[in-house]
């Protein structure tokens, strides 16, 4: 089932192209969409959330229209990436204003808005602490909160993991895949790729406006099946193994960096990876890193968009 559906979407302004015959089909779950500052991605987002209309093109959010749609505003949260509370204001003051903007009553609006906050994580401590005290990730939370007020079918979340820390970041991240789980859709934009794989496996990368991959990551994956993977290894004997590894037909090239510091570059990683460890445990190689820059959606972005 496609949650989200353009198809050759386009949107200008002026002589500034935000989005460029972009096409793309979003099904269940959580999907991630990708790409660097200026890609399109606010753009994409503004269009489907009924903010601004496109210059051309046809777009559908849960089979309906978004521009000028009220009856779908009702079904999809929206979790901004600019800041939008007030820092005077407690979180409980804050979504209850949200709430009774959907047009509930003050009891419904205050039972939502504790809802929302447990949802996310606060105590009831918390969501009567102004806002101005907390930290980022608690103030995306609340952000986030606001957002499922009125229970949605699709969420949106605009650079949601930006600045937080570590332990904020893992939290959001086990909050979207909660809900994901409750039957609420996803979709997560973000400009550093690798929280998006940690968070799924269904991507959108867009660069300059355009669809440059969509779907499994995995799939995606093996558009660069032929591009040489590189792996680099920290073990006590470099030259030695580097020399075991130029004997495998898997492999392209190998650099010794240093006497502990190699990197090889193979063009069947799955391949390579198997015999590694039997190389390593026969010879008895003492390695204390095996890392790729190339295993990561990074790579595969970086290399999709230089092709």
């Amino acid at each position: 089932m496609s949650i989200i559906s353009a198809d050759g979407l386009s949107r200008w302004y002026g002589e500034v192209i935000g989005l460029n015959q972009f096409t793309v089909d979003i099904g269940e779950g959580i999907t991630g969409i990708v790409g660097p500052n200026g890609a399109g991605k606010t753009t994409f987002i503004r269009i489907i959330t009924g903010m601004i209309r496109q210059s051309k093109g046809s777009v559908e959010v849960l089979g309906e229209k978004p521009w000028n749609n009220p009856s779908l505003n009702a079904k999809v949260g929206y979790c901004p990436e600019h800041e939008m509370l007030y820092p005077w204001m407690n979180a409980k003051e804050f979504l209850i204003a949200m709430a009774k903007m959907h047009g509930y009553s003050r009891s419904e609006s205050e039972k939502r808005a504790y809802e929302s906050l447990e949802t996310v994580g606060f105590s009831r401590k918390d969501a009567e602490r102004k806002i101005g005290g907390y930290s980022k990730g608690m103030r995306q939370k609340v952000k986030i909160a606001q957002s499922i007020l009125h229970e949605p079918e699709l969420l949106i979340l605009d650079e949601s993991l930006a600045g937080t820390d570590p332990i904020g970041r893992k939290t959001i991240i086990e909050l979207i895949r909660k809900m994901a789980k409750n039957g609420i859709h996803s979709l997560v934009s973000s400009h550093v790729l690798y929280e998006v794989e940690k968070l799924t496996e269904q991507v959108v990368l867009v660069n300059d406006g355009r669809t440059v991959a969509a779907g499994d990551i995995h799939e995606i994956r093996k558009l660069i099946d032929k591009h040489p993977h590189t792996v680099n290894i920290t073990v006590n004997n470099a030259r030695k193994l580097g020399m075991e590894l130029m004997k495998k037909e898997s492999i392209v090239s190998v650099s010794i960096i240093d006497e502990n510091h190699l990197s090889v570059k193979t063009h069947e990683p799955e391949v390579f990876y198997k015999t590694l460890p039997e190389i390593i445990v026969k010879k008895k190689y003492e390695v204390s890193e095996i890392f790729s820059p190339d295993d990561n959606l990074q790579a595969i972005f970086r290399y999709l968009v230089k092709k």
